[in-house]
Formats: C-alpha cells, structure tokens, sequence
C-alpha cells in the first residue's frame, strides 16, 4: 500500500537537516532552492521509506536521491585506508552509459567535502582502471547493470552490504531488455534495504511490476503521470518522408540553432543523417550504441563546449542527459515507444528555461503519432512545413555528390590522368556525324574478298613433350632398361 507524498511550502535545503560539508557543496553548485520533487523526496528517502518518484525530466530527480543518501552514510565516513572500511553501501543502477557517468558527476560534486567515496563503472571502456577503484573501496557505486555484474563475476564488487538500492530511470530498468540482469543484481542485495524509484514515466505495467521490489512505498508525483514540461513548445511538422533531410536543415536554419540534439530511430539513420548534414554545412555527429565508448564521450563533450551544432543520436540520449539551455530538440523519427517521446524532449527546456520541441511527422507514423497524444493526454499541433532544402537520396550518396555537381555545388570533378581537362567554360561541343552513330555494316565488295581470300595455313601442333609446358623443358630425360 502506497500513500502520496505532499508539497512542503517554502522548502528550503536548511530544513531537511542536512550536514553542513553537504550545504556547502549544494551552494557551490549554485543552487539555493529545492525543486518540487526535492521538497518531497529529501525527507522520506531520510525517513528510511522506499519511494517510488514520477517527475518531468529536468526537475532535478538526481538530487532527490543522491542528496539524502550522502546525508544517511555520513556516519559511516571514514577516512582509513582499508577498503574493508569502505564497503559498497549505496548502488545506483543507470540503464546508459552516459546517465550514469552523469549521476556519478553529480554524486562526487555533493559528497567532496565528506570522506565518503564514489565511482561509476560502465561498459565500452577498460575494466581495469574499475577494478581498481573498486578494490580501494567505495562506499556509492553507480553503474550499468551489464558492467556491474562483470565485476561480480570477476569479484571486484561485493554488493553483500548494500543499504540503499536506486533504479534511475526506473521504467527502462524495469523492461524487459534489463529484467534478467536486473533479477540476478537483486538477488546479490540483502532482503533488508531501501529501495528508491525514479522515472518521468510509469505506465501501469510497469507500477504493477515495481510493487514487487518495494515495501509500503510512497509515491511522489509532482506532475501529471507521463506529463511534458509547459515550458516547452512542442511543434509537429507534416513532411514527406523523404523531404526529412531537408526539414531538418531547413529549421537549423530558420530558427538559427547553434545547439540541437536530432533523435533518430536507428543507429544507421543516425548515422546518415549526421554525413548528410555536414555535407550541408552543418557541423554534425552521431552517437549511438555502435560507437565506441570514448567516442561516444569526446562526442558530448565537444557537444557541450558549442563545438558541435547538431548532435544526430538514437534513444541513448534520450534519458539523463544535461546540456545547460539547450534551445531545442528535433525528432527526425517518431519514436516507436510513446514514452520514449517524453524523455527525448526532456533534453529541452530544463530547470526552469524555456525550449522548442520539434517533431517531423510523415503519414506512415500516423499510429506513433496516436500513442504519443495518448500518452500525454492532449493533442498535439501538426503544422504543414514546405521545404526548400534540395533532399538528397538516402540509398545512395555518390549519386546525391553527383546531383549536387550537376546543380553547380562546390565540389569540383577531378580529372583522371587519361582524361582531357576543358580549357573553358566558352568552349562549344563540335556537331556529331550521323555516319559514326549508325551500327557497322560491310560493304558487298569486301565481303566477297572474304570469301574469295584462301583459308590461313594451319600451324603444325608443337610435339613439345609435356615437362617443358611444366617448367621442365631441358632436362635430360631418364631411360629405362627392361630387365
């Protein structure tokens, strides 16, 4: 049984009791007022309750838990130099990799003037450097499940102390994908623990599935469950689908966006987009599952540093990742999961800014289109866009580089070595002959010197013996005697 958690009034980050070394971290990052989920997350996670919390992505739902967990280990803080001293106390579970490299910045930032320790371990990277933070001892752990559990096998991680269990993003660690893995986590976990939810969507599946892990949890809701931020603008425009490409530029270059992540549903889709933008003068990049692990972080990084205009990625991107006043986000796909839709627009519009939500709508996505509005309960307005951007084929992109040659792009032909360059833009084709289009026919006078001419002398067949045809021409051939 689950009870709702109510909105304190004029919350403050003094009231929740917090240790100073934790105030003074919350300050240096800036912030001086809790967000809604904040206010009511903080006092039940300290109270020892398990939580299941639904807020709209940007509200800050890191903090409602990290900030709590730091302030219940601080008894434990040591500063020996034992790792038996420094067991893993709290796991925090991510389903991406850059979520969870996100919460575990997030998590050293509160916690540096404590003696409690932190690291993430992921996949995609190098295990040793993990392993050897693990075997020093940390007290929060943040990580993927798939990287965790081999670090288990490899018994570098002992989650036979953990107190406080996090599923962030809690409806994709819930699906199926994560759920073997998930099972075989909790199974390593002691019975007696606290279990904290957090998610901007729960669709009642999911609820149901999530009752199973908690004991009498309470349930936070600051919003309307599966609910879009009102600061964000959301705009559907209705283009053919191959006229996509050319959307996409085409709203770069109206709205002038320095900055905008475009989601896509495919790592090849992504991929293609990315090279067909740059070819367009937009400076892009793809990131998705395919893409090593580095590249994937140098990519946000440069992303974020403003180096980047067009950041092209599939869903990976669409849960926990913070890019301070990102303008707007493009869905050049539909997503094909509703919920999916919420998250992705999340990545806009945070911490109280405002931001442009822009989706390319094509008549074979009518049912996505359905889902989504089901899903945030209100319809969404579809405009009409007429593109002007020349659209390049998706099948073919030599033939695209030849279309743009064709147009008068700027990309020159290079001339092979046996072809001859023009000397001009003046110079003039000369007529062609019909004579030399017409197919070859023999004239009657030389086809009766064929007939008349002697038949060629044949050549007298080689009585070459056989070795010489293999390489052993000139040897001595050995004779036998008969006995």
């Amino acid at each position: 049984m689950s009870d709702t958690a109510t909105t304190p009034t004029n919350a403050t980050f003094d009231q929740f009791g917090l240790h100073g070394d934790i105030l003074k971290a919350i300050a240096e990052q800036g912030y001086t007022t809790p967000t809604p989920i904040q206010a009511q997350a903080i006092p039940v996670v300290l109270g020892g309750r398990d939580v299941m919390g639904a807020a709209q992505t940007g509200t800050g739902k890191t903090a409602s838990f990290s900030l709590p967990i730091i302030q219940r280990l601080l008894p434990l803080a040591n500063t020996s130099a034992s790792p038996a001293r420094h067991p893993v106390r709290a796991l925090i579970l991510t389903p991406t990799r850059e979520l969870a490299d996100q919460v575990a910045a997030n998590v050293q930032s509160y916690a540096k003037h404590t003696a409690l320790r932190s690291t993430v371990v992921f996949g995609g990277v190098d295990m040793n450097p993990q392993s050897a933070e693990l075997r020093r001892g940390v007290e929060i752990l943040i990580a993927t499940p798939g990287r965790l559990l081999d670090h288990v096998q490899q018994k570098t991680a002992n989650l036979g102390q953990v107190q406080l269990l996090v599923l962030d993003e809690a409806d994709r660690m819930l699906d199926m994908g994560f759920l073997p893995d998930l099972q075989r986590i909790l199974n390593l976990l002691p019975s007696e623990r606290q279990t904290l939810l957090f998610s901007a969507t729960f669709s009642p599946e999911i609820k149901k599935l999530a009752s199973t892990y908690l004991r009498n949890p309470q349930t936070i809701e600051v919003a309307r469950s599966n609910s879009t931020a009102t600061n964000v603008t959301q705009i559907v425009y209705e283009v053919a689908e191959g006229d996509k490409t050319g959307a996409v530029v085409q709203l770069i270059r109206e709205r002038s966006l320095k900055q905008v992540i475009v989601f896509c549903n495919s790592k090849i889709g992504a991929s293609r987009l990315a090279r067909q933008l740059e070819r367009d003068g937009v400076v892009a990049t793809a990131i998705h599952g395919d893409r090593s692990q580095n590249e994937r972080m140098q990519a946000l990084d440069a992303f974020k540093r403003g180096e980047i205009e067009a950041l092209v990625a599939t869903d990976v991107a669409a849960r926990g990742l913070d890019i301070a006043e990102l303008p707007a986000v493009i869905n050049f796909d539909l997503p094909f999961n509703a919920e999916d839709y919420v998250h992705r627009i999340g990545r806009t519009g945070r911490a109280g800014a405002s931001g442009d939500a822009l989706s390319l709508f094509s008549p074979n996505e009518r049912k996505q289109l359905a889902d989504i509005e089901k899903l945030i309960k209100r319809p969404l307005e579809v405009q009409r866009l007429t593109v002007d951007t020349p659209v390049r084929h998706h099948h073919d992109e030599r033939g695209s580089r030849r279309e743009r040659d064709d147009r008068g792009g700027s990309r020159r032909r290079t001339t092979g070595a046996h072809e001859r360059p023009s000397h001009g833009s003046h110079h003039r084709q000369q007529p062609i002959d019909d004579f030399f289009l017409k197919p070859y026919e023999p004239s009657p006078s030389s086809a009766a010197k064929r007939e008349e001419a002697p038949a060629a002398p044949q050549k007298p067949a080689s009585k070459q013996p056989l070795a010489a045809l293999l390489g052993g021409f000139g040897m001595p051939r050995k004779t036998t005697t008969s006995n």
